[in-house]
C-alpha cells in the first residue's frame, strides 16, 4: 500500500510484476492480497497493457487498521493473547487479560491513526526509510 502511495503520482496503475519485483514478494502471494484489497475497495484494478493497481481512495483516508482488518480480520484486537478464543467469552478472562487489554486497545488506536498518506509523506521527506 505504501509502495502504491509512493508511486501514485507518477502513473495511474502499477503492475503486479513491478510491485512484486521491487518489494521482493512472490507475485502469486501478492496477487491474492491485492485482489482481497480490491474486493474491499481499498484498491482499484484494471486489466490490459496499461492495467495494474492503484489506491481506491485518497492515501490519507486509508489506515493501517483498514488494511489489517481486511487481510487478517479483527482477531488481533479481540482474541486472547494465550488461547484461541476471545477473552470475553464465558465471562472468564485469561490470566493476562487485564494487563493485555490496554495494550491491545492502544495497538488498535495506533493502527487507526496511521494512514498510508502520512507514512508515504514521511518516506518522501527523507524522515523514514522504506526498502524499495
Amino acid at each position: 500500500m505504501i509502495y502504491l502511495a509512493l508511486h501514485s503520482e507518477s502513473k495511474s496503475r502499477t503492475g503486479i510484476k513491478e510491485i512484486a519485483s521491487s518489494l521482493d514478494i512472490p507475485a502469486p502471494f501478492l496477487a491474492k492480497i491485492l485482489q482481497l484489497l480490491t474486493r474491499h475497495k481499498i484498491l482499484v484494478s484494471s486489466k490490459g497493457p496499461n492495467g495494474g493497481f492503484a489506491l481506491g481512495r485518497n492515501a490519507g483516508e486509508i489506515t493501517l487498521y483498514d488494511i489489517i482488518t481486511v487481510i487478517d480480520g479483527q482477531d488481533i484486537f479481540d482474541m486472547c493473547l494465550i488461547s484461541m478464543r476471545a477473552c470475553h467469552e464465558e465471562n472468564k478472562p485469561c490470566p493476562v487479560h487485564h494487563k493485555y487489554e490496554p495494550i491491545r486497545n492502544n495497538l488498535k488506536q495506533f493502527f487507526k491513526q496511521q494512514d498510508i498518506g502520512s507514512l508515504a509523506a514521511d518516506i518522501k521527506s527523507g524522515g523514514q526509510s522504506f526498502v524499495l
